[in-house]
Formats: structure tokens, sequence, C-alpha cells
């Protein structure tokens, strides 16, 4: 089972670092090797996404990533810029399905924001469209205007499309999943305004079909974004576009009571897939040894289900992270008054002990 390691930037390297003393844990037969990804690979090489870099990922079975970017490449040319490096990661991978899962463990119910009836025993997942919409659509760029409101003036234009294929495809992933979960899809669109999002309503609606077992609704994303902090249990698993689901799965992120629980999966066609923690770099907590490690452990746990077919190893991890909870360890964004503040080393150690 050969794993690409690429720990990136900022905090990346902490946590990837302890989810690799996880994974050695284990007693399986890995092949791990590592490259520079995102700001430190454009010191080193030029360029976020080296072809070593991609050539490694190309070659494993999973990647294992980190975090990239720090404000001191804002101003690098768009291309140049280390978060350039996921997306053609995302891209040259065919990496079009993102699962984000947003669960609340019974020992964090204090650590959210709202209040806890309404995040006690909370589990549900985000499908994120990742190859297509705004974020890879063409045309793009600056031009002058010919029309609208300021003829003549310079102006900035994206392009927000979908394909038949591309809905499908991600469609079949969420019916798939709700199958094993509460059999409940809930399709995010704009179809009032954007005509992406009526023909993306219409091809959910079409696959459904195949898929009587399993209850569908559509949502706006608009109201999608209130339900979520109005009654979130409500929802089991969401299907979405890149675009909207880049935003409702960090919105999903925070009804736990820390980003840095959760982790996330991007899969292509025949289960290769990237795995990092749902947050970003952190460079202002860079080096200081307080960043929590157990979104990218649960990652580790994810690429061991999904991609390496190690069920019970993945299991066993999360069962770990439980029992530290339980333990009442906690890294300085979950920690609250009553339970023992531990670094990111010594979080990872516990994980390894509970192992």
């Amino acid at each position: 089972m050969k794993i690409a390691v690429l720990p990136g930037d900022g905090i990346g390297t902490e946590i990837v670092a302890e989810a690799v003393k996880v994974l050695n844990a284990l007693d399986l037969p890995f092949e791990m090797e590592t490259a520079l990804v995102g700001g430190v690979a454009y010191e080193a090489y030029g360029h976020p996404l080296p072809e070593a870099t991609l050539k490694l990922a190309k070659e494993a079975d999973a990647v294992l990533f980190g975090a990239v970017g720090d404000w001191k490449y804002d101003t690098l040319d768009r291309p140049l810029r280390p978060e350039q490096a996921i997306l053609g990661l995302r891209k040259n991978l065919g990496l079009f399905a993102n699962f984000r899962p947003a669960i609340c463990y019974k020992q964090l119910v204090g650590a959210s924001s709202l209040k806890p009836e309404l995040i006690a025993g909370l589990d549900i997942l985000i499908i994120r469209e990742l190859t297509g919409d705004i974020y890879f659509g063409q045309p793009r760029g600056r031009r002058v205007a010919t029309d609208g409101h300021f003829p003549g003036a310079q102006e900035a234009f994206d392009t927000m499309r979908y394909s038949r294929p591309e809905i499908e495809r991600i469609a079949h992933v969420a019916f798939q999943a709700a199958r094993k979960r509460s059999k409940r899809v809930t399709s995010v669109d704009k179809a009032n305004v954007l005509e992406t999002f009526q023909f993306w309503r219409d091809v959910v609606t079409e696959v459904s079909l195949q898929y009587p077992d399993v209850e569908l609704d559509h949502m706006y994303v608009d109201n999608a974004a209130m339900q979520l902090v109005r009654a979130p249990k409500k929802f089991d698993v969401l299907v979405t576009g890149n675009l909207f689901g880049d935003i409702l799965s960090d919105e999903a992120a925070m009804l736990t009571g820390s980003i840095g629980m959760l982790p996330s999966a991007s899969l292509n066609a025949s289960n290769q897939g990237l795995y990092e923690p749902s947050h970003g770099s952190a460079p202002d907590i860079a080096g200081k040894g307080i960043a929590n490690p157990l979104a990218t452990i649960l990652s580790a746990a994810m690429m061991l289900r999904f991609s390496l077919n190690q069920e019970a190893a993945a299991q066993r991890i999360e069962t770990a992270v439980k029992q530290v909870l339980a333990q009442g360890l906690r890294t300085a964004d979950i920690f609250s008054e009553g339970t023992t503040r531990v670094s990111t080393l010594e979080m990872g150690a516990a994980v390894v002990k509970a192992l």
C-alpha cells in the first residue's frame, strides 16, 4: 500500500507527522514517501506542484495531505500560489468527489457555539463535486466591458458550468453513500436564479429514480446555510456543487466545535484518494505545537477505509480518537474548563497509546 505523504506548509508538517506515527503504529505493510508541495515546493523548485510530487501522487494508492498556503505568497502570480497545488492534484488525479463528514463527538458538545440540544448526536455527510463549477469553468479572466452597467470599465469574469456526466457521477456517489446511512439525500442548488443549477436539479432528480429506496429533497443554498445552524440534525447526506460545497462544508465543520476535528476525503472513479484535514495551514500558529492533529489522524482513517480497504484499521483509529477525548485530553482549539490541555505531539502520542 503506497502512500504519498505531502505535509505542505504551516501546521501541515506538524499534524501530518502525528498521523504518520498513528499509521506506523498499526503495523500494516505501508510504503510511505514524502514530497514537497505548496509554498515550500515553490521555494525549492519554483512551483507549488513540482513534476516529481505530481508523479509520486499519481503512482500512490492514496495521498495524505497536510495544508498549503501562507500570507507571504499572496503577492505571487495566481498560477504560482500554494493553493494551486491542491487544485492541480484534484485535476490531475480526477478527484471529483469530496467527502466531508461533520460529526459531533459527545465529549465535545460543549465546544460548539450552538445549543447542545441542536448538535448532540450530529452526524451528517457533505458530498461536494470537486472538479467542475466556477473554479474550473472557462472562459475566465479580465477585460474591458462592452455592455452591462458600466461599459468601458474594467471587469473580471468566471464561468459556472456543469455537464450531465459530472452531475450524474456525483449524484450516484451521494445516493450510494446515503444507502449506507439513513437513506436521505438533500441536493443543494440555486435553481431559482442560475441556469447551471436548474440543470443540476433536473439531472439529480433523474438519477434519483434509480434509487427508489433513498428519499431526495432539494434545497436552495441560502436556505441550506440557514438550516445548518437552525436544525442541522435534519440532514443526512448533502450533495452540492464545488462553490456551494466549499462554503457549506466549512459551516458544517464549525457546528462540531472546531474545524480541527474534521477530516475529508477526495476520491476519483477508482477510489484513489487525497485525504486532508478540512482546515488550512494556519501560519499564525505554525511551530507553536498547539495545532490539533485529530482531523488529520481521522483523515488517515478515511484513507484506510476508502482507498486501502482496511476497514478494521480505520475503526481502530476512530475508536482510539474517541478514547482520547473521553480521557479529557484537548488541544487548544477544543480546550474547556475541566479538561487537560495538551500539545500537538502529546495528542498524537495519546492516540498511538490508545491504539
